[in-house]
């Protein structure tokens, strides 16, 4: 089974992107960081690395150690938001925070992206001060594995609007920053 990678250890980034220059480029940002990374240039690459092929044959999904996903929206074949379904919809994956890029500010596609469970959606070229932001997230998800009561906060975080929910998830986010700084 798909977990995350031991928070004790550096985090640990799947780069999704098409584009190599948009590839290098993140990569080098997420290096700088001190983030351990691991790129591949699609959808489905990604999904093989992720062991969800195998999840969908029935397989064992093998361990990953990964703590954070982010891809370009706009790739052929399977777009972000495709490959972001599909590890929502997974039992193994459906934890590990998703960012979406894209070089295209289209509002209806970036809530579309925040609805369906994306952390965040930048907009390319992806910048060090928007890979400052990557680390609420990884610090969210270390508290939620090690926090025993994270799925009685889910519970009534569901129970809230979708409007409520996302203005909750912001303060949240912005309270963990201040305090992760």
């Amino acid at each position: 089974m798909a977990q995350v990678a031991p928070m004790d250890t550096q985090f640990h980034v799947l780069a999704v992107d098409d584009s190599i220059i948009d590839r290098k480029l993140i990569e080098r940002l997420l290096k700088t960081s001190s983030y351990q990374v691991t790129v591949v240039d699609s959808g489905s690459k990604a999904l093989e690395f992720l062991g969800l092929l195998s999840e969908e044959n029935g397989a064992e999904v093998r361990e990953v150690g990964i703590n954070l996903i982010i891809t370009d929206y706009s790739m052929p074949g399977m777009t972000g938001y495709d490959l972001l379904r599909k590890i929502k919809e997974s039992s193994s994956l459906k934890d590990i925070p998703v960012i979406i890029m894209s070089s295209e500010n289209v509002p209806s596609r970036i809530n579309r992206c925040l609805e369906e469970g994306a952390e965040e959606f930048f907009l390319k070229p992806v910048q060090q001060s928007d890979v400052n932001r990557i680390k609420p997230h990884l610090m969210r998800q270390k508290r939620q594995k090690v926090t025993s009561n994270g799925l009685k906060r889910k519970a009534m975080v569901e129970c809230l609007s979708p409007e409520k929910t996302r203005k909750y998830n912001n303060l949240r986010g912005i309270f963990w920053q201040n305090i992760c700084e």
